[in-house]
């Protein structure tokens, strides 16, 4: 007969439902229990980072609440040690949206007075040697309003530098991918997003068994290139599509024209499909060189 009140009955019960077959148990995430012991390896220091904001552009959302998370880690993957966060709330100008609410829990009452203190989160940030944030293409920008320090960092992101559905796993959002590792958590508060990201990272992915930080570190240190093709006819947006291109409408970021970012050993491949798919003509697109100080960023050059 198993009991109702220890941690070992509960333990006992989710090994039989999960034995049946006919049950899969979610355990809340503990991130202290996931991470490794040193071995006197030399470690970097990487800060996990989560911005919660009114809305979903970058640039005319303001931010409302940003957690920051450091952790140290070794140069293959493992996290040793994880420290205290760093906290902040932000009332905006105008009233919090009633969706941002229902999603995040954030009120007016509750971030009314509160401001960001820019040099605290600039010396909190000055410590790491990577930024990493689940999605930070939206993250990024929004640090980069923060400060400056945010631009000097090289950036890796949970989301886009791991090949989930190589992996077997299809959803990106940051719950769907732990409840995959058969966890959960509180989400859409930036503390709780920031512990349930380092938590991702210490997870072994399920066909290659590298673990995830590995496999950020990877993209992170490896360029790519971001080609342009400018003045593309407009009968080919469609097959640009399919292949993998996205609009750039900022000319900021380089030529109001489709884009795609390829690795350093596929630039020639993806240039000769466009003067022959896209042009047939030969062309030499616009490019230029995409690592992890850029990668992610509103200000690429």
């Amino acid at each position: 007969m198993i009991g109702t009140g220890s941690d070992r009955d509960l333990d006992e019960l989710a090994r039989l439902l999960e034995e049946s077959g006919d049950f899969r148990v979610l355990r809340r995430l503990k991130l202290s229990e996931l991470i490794k012991q040193s071995d006197g390896s030399k470690t970097r220091t990487g800060i996990f980072l989560d911005v919660e904001s009114t809305g979903l552009d970058t640039r005319t959302s303001e931010i409302i609440e940003v957690g920051l998370m450091p952790f140290e880690y070794c140069s293959d993957g493992r996290i040793v040690s994880v420290g205290k966060p760093l906290h902040q709330l932000n009332e905006p100008s105008d009233p919090i949206p009633s969706e941002i609410t229902a999603i995040t829990g954030l009120t007016d009452e509750l971030v009314a007075g509160h401001r960001l203190d820019i040099p605290v989160i600039e010396k909190f940030a000055g410590q790491a040697d990577l930024v990493l944030a689940h999605n930070a293409a939206f993250d990024r920008p929004f640090a980069e309003r923060i400060s400056r320090i945010f631009a000097t960092k090289p950036w890796a992101c949970t989301m886009c530098d791991v090949p989930w559905k190589a992996e077997g796993i299809e959803g990106r959002r940051l719950s769907d991918l732990l409840s995959c590792f058969q966890y959960f958590f509180e989400a859409h508060r930036a503390v709780d997003d920031c512990e349930a990201g380092i938590a991702l990272l210490t997870m072994l992915l399920p066909k290659s068994r590298e673990r995830v930080l590995s496999r950020v570190l990877q993209a992170a240190r490896t360029p790519t290139w971001r080609i342009f093709a400018d003045a593309a006819p407009f009968e080919t947006k469609d097959t640009l599509k399919r292949r993998g291109y996205k609009w750039n409408p900022d000319r900021e970021l380089g030529p109001r024209a489709w884009w795609k970012d390829v690795p350093s050993e596929l630039v020639d491949d993806e240039v000769e499909y466009l003067s022959r798919e896209i042009f047939q003509r030969s062309v030499k697109p616009l490019m230029f060189e995409i690592t992890a100080f850029q990668r992610y960023s509103t200000r690429l050059r």
